[in-house]
């Protein structure tokens, strides 16, 4: 059962939005077409920036109190079309920071023609950054610099993941690391196969694409040893983003001996956000737990 304190928290965030106040993730955005700027914020039962052609970031800080503290990239879904960025960004940012884990919500660029000449890898290269930058302003921040984790929802947990797999595969300039320390995965599409999420697939990659880039953004399988220990929390109901995929990326990991733990929901569907009305557990003690058994809190 949910503690009191976690589900007074959690209910109390619900009804207060956060506005964030984002920052310019870089100094000279790569892969980028100098275009108008149509980026817009609505409310449709949930908060949805669309159109995001300019990345940025919000750091939320857990304060400082000389410990160095972990920090978390947070990676809203909405299937490469939109960000649902409250529910699945900042309220979950607000969470960390109430168990002393600094986070960042990533407002990541949405794969567009007319924006990006390779739109498929702008996504990729806007989470790549989010590492770096939080590597680059440890001290400042107060972060610890092996402590710097990813996290997604939904199509963001497909960027998590694709953060998680494709470190060795930068592109982005700069020397410091872009490999997660660990990576948090919720609902989270994971392949580009048969299980997709087809909005997802298409928005990243258009309807016709070739078999490498299908393969390449099928996460179950570009798994290996060097990847990220990982939480993943999917509901065996969901109608969305079939819960194939969180099992075929678990089984992955498992394969080569990275350390998971993997929470399933009987029932949920898709886009619970922080809390699963249809279920007494609460996943983020879940995960609060595994942070602490893996030293990371």
């Amino acid at each position: 059962m949910k503690s009191s304190t976690a589900f007074l928290f959690l209910a109390c965030i619900a009804f207060q939005p956060v506005m964030a106040q984002y920052q310019p993730l870089y100094e000279r955005i790569p892969n980028y077409i100098d275009a108008p700027n149509e980026e817009s914020e609505q409310v449709q039962g949930i908060l949805r920036i669309s159109k995001v052609s300019i990345p940025g970031y919000a750091f939320f800080s857990a304060g400082n109190e000389g410990i160095k503290k972990p920090c978390v990239v947070i990676c809203p879904g909405g299937g490469y079309g939109i960000l649902a960025a409250q529910h699945e960004g900042t309220d979950v940012a607000k969470y960390f920071n109430s168990i002393g884990v600094h986070a960042i919500v990533l407002k990541y660029r949405l794969p567009s023609p007319g924006h990006q000449p390779d739109p498929k890898i702008a996504p990729l290269q806007d989470a790549q950054q989010a590492i770096a930058l939080v590597r680059q302003h440890a001290k400042e921040w107060n972060v610890d610099p092996k402590k710097v984790g990813i996290m997604g929802f939904s199509a963001g947990g497909h960027l998590a993941s694709t953060a998680a797999t494709h470190f060795n595969d930068k592109q982005i300039a700069g020397t410091r690391s872009v490999r997660p320390d660990f990576q948090i995965l919720v609902y989270p599409v994971i392949t580009f196969g048969e299980k997709t999420h087809k909005g997802s697939r298409n928005n990243l990659l258009s309807a016709d694409t070739s078999e490498r880039w299908i393969e390449y953004f099928s996460n179950e399988l570009q798994v290996k040893a060097s990847a990220p220990k990982a939480f993943v929390v999917h509901a065996a109901d969901d109608k969305v983003v079939p819960v194939e995929n969180a099992r075929a990326y678990v089984m992955a990991l498992k394969f080569y001996n990275v350390d998971v733990d993997y929470f399933e929901f009987e029932k949920g569907g898709h886009g619970f956000g922080m809390v699963n009305k249809m279920s007494a557990v609460d996943w983020t003690a879940l995960m609060k737990s595994w942070m602490v058994k893996e030293g990371i809190l």
